[in-house]
């Protein structure tokens, strides 16, 4: 397969949104795009296990290089493995429903789509690329359009939220880039930005240790590693439902994938001499965000806060250094892409039809809104980790996988991530059950309707990939372990 069309489809979809008269038609173009999208990803996903049960056992598969810049040695070179697969399967779930349930957007509705087709480019590029620059430029177009989101769409504190997400990932992204120069400038003599080159290029340890805490602190940001992690609540809390969705569904994954695929994959010994503190981090954060969720009384800070908890068992997955944490890690940041996207589509729904956030004004909404509300609980038992949904393989995996590491430091650092889930059953719960039963509070509530066809359309689409992962993860194991497993063993050590 091509792996270019990821690249021009999103680009020719923004052209057309912006030639085609009429708010209407560019609503159109952008829907019949992202449904091109998600189902190009599906023919990757078939080709790709289709090589793979044909014997091929290359690293990367659907590889394409051209030479860009022969000065400084920088090429287009693009491929994809396991993980990649996965992220742009992940990606075009939530393109797609992003845009339905955008669907009846009123205000600079064309702009609006541009934007949300522009952050699928961004992600699409940042996944396939196997040059360091290259990804380094697609990582940067994912950050202005959450910017302009935010800042023209959103509400509350919107320009405040705005600006610290735009220049708390702008500092990220600058870290990130010295410490992808610090990697070109110690690559031997050819210097090279090639992800694939520079995977059999050793680099001194004493470097390692100076550049490793650039690249995981900068990707770092994205992945609300605490304490970098603020940007998270203000940001989610005053975006767009479809931004909200991009924010914790995509856009925290570069994070988390930068991360696994770059710092960690580069620097193997660098990963091990700061594990430790890498798992520090990951269990505060868990623990931070599950607290500081129980004290937040507005659904969208609720699902915020979480999203830092349950991001913190995608940093944990990697710090362990393990095949089955990292796979873990890999499948978190899976799960978590799809029932937060859901749980922001949700609130997003509420939110419309009852003009509040705040748990203490709604009660009883199952009764005027039976759609929302099921997917509501979906959504909230997927992040409690309830078995037979996605939230309960991927956290079990990370797991068991951390588990795997005999050192009494590793194991009560599992434990301790593991006391999160009563945390986390109290307040979804709380939050789902004052929501949706009990008697209604307000007399309006009895007017309002359910969810169009737009929206129960978009919740269908992000409830089926939960569970498809949750009832058979197999899939999803096996299409990780076979395009990642020589990564992730080098990681290991093994």
């Amino acid at each position: 397969m091509n792996l270019l069309i990821f690249i021009l489809l999103p680009t020719l979809t923004a052209i057309g949104i912006l030639l085609i008269p009429g708010a209407k038609s560019a609503k159109r173009v952008a829907g019949a795009g992202a449904f091109v999208q998600f189902v190009l990803a599906f023919a990757l996903l078939y080709q790709y296990q289709l090589a793979r049960a044909g014997g091929n056992r290359a690293q990367v598969l659907f590889e394409q290089q051209w030479t860009w810049f022969p000065a400084w040695n920088i090429t287009c070179h693009i491929g994809v493995d396991g993980i990649s697969v996965a992220m742009i399967l992940l990606t075009t779930f939530i393109v797609l429903s992003g845009v339905l349930v955008s669907w009846n957007l009123q205000k600079m509705s064309r702009e609006f789509y541009l934007l949300l087709i522009l952050l699928s480019l961004g992600a699409y590029g940042f996944f396939i690329s196997l040059d360091l620059f290259i990804l380094f430029f697609f990582l940067e177009i994912a950050v202005i359009p959450k910017y302009l989101l935010i800042g023209v769409w959103g509400s509350g504190r919107k320009e405040y939220s705005a600006n610290k997400l735009a220049l708390m990932l702008m500092t990220g992204s600058a870290l990130v880039l010295i410490g992808l120069l610090a990697v070109y400038f110690n690559a031997g003599p050819s210097r090279s930005f090639d992800l694939l080159q520079l995977s059999m290029t050793h680099i001194p340890l004493g470097l390692q240790k100076i550049f490793f805490p650039f690249l995981f602190i900068g990707f770092g940001f994205f992945a609300a590693l605490f304490p970098l992690h603020t940007w998270v609540p203000d940001g989610h809390s005053s975006a767009p439902t479809a931004g909200s969705m991009f924010l914790a569904g995509i856009s925290m994954k570069l994070g988390g994938y930068g991360c696994l695929r770059v710092a960690t994959w580069l620097m193997p010994e660098a990963a091990e001499e700061y594990s430790s503190i890498i798992v520090v981090l990951s269990c505060i954060a868990i623990l931070y965000g599950a607290f500081a969720t129980m004290m937040q009384k507005d659904l969208k800070y609720i699902n915020a806060y979480s999203s830092v908890s349950h991001c913190g068992f995608v940093l944990l997955g990697i710090g362990m250094l393990t095949q089955t944490a990292a796979t873990g890690a890999v499948m978190q940041m899976v799960s978590h892409g799809l029932m937060t996207a859901l749980f922001f589509a949700v609130i997003g729904m509420i939110y419309e039809r009852s003009h509040t956030r705040m748990v203490s004004e709604m009660g009883g909404l199952m009764k005027s809104m039976p759609f929302i509300c099921t997917s509501l609980f979906i959504a909230g038992l997927a992040s409690l980790g309830l078995p037979g949904l996605s939230g309960f393989v991927a956290e079990v995996t990370v797991f068991m996988g951390s588990w795997e590491n005999t050192n009494i430091f590793s194991r009560v650092a599992t434990i301790v991530a593991c006391l999160s889930i009563a945390v986390t059953a109290v307040y979804i719960l709380r939050a789902i059950g004052q929501t949706a039963m009990g008697p209604l509070k307000k007399e309006a509530y009895t007017q309002v309707r359910d969810a169009t066809w737009n929206e129960k359309l978009a919740a269908i689409i992000l409830i089926g990939g939960i569970v498809m992962i949750g009832v058979a993860p197999f899939w999803l194991n096996h299409l990780i372990r076979s395009g990642a497993g020589p990564m992730i063993q080098r990681i290991a050590g093994k």
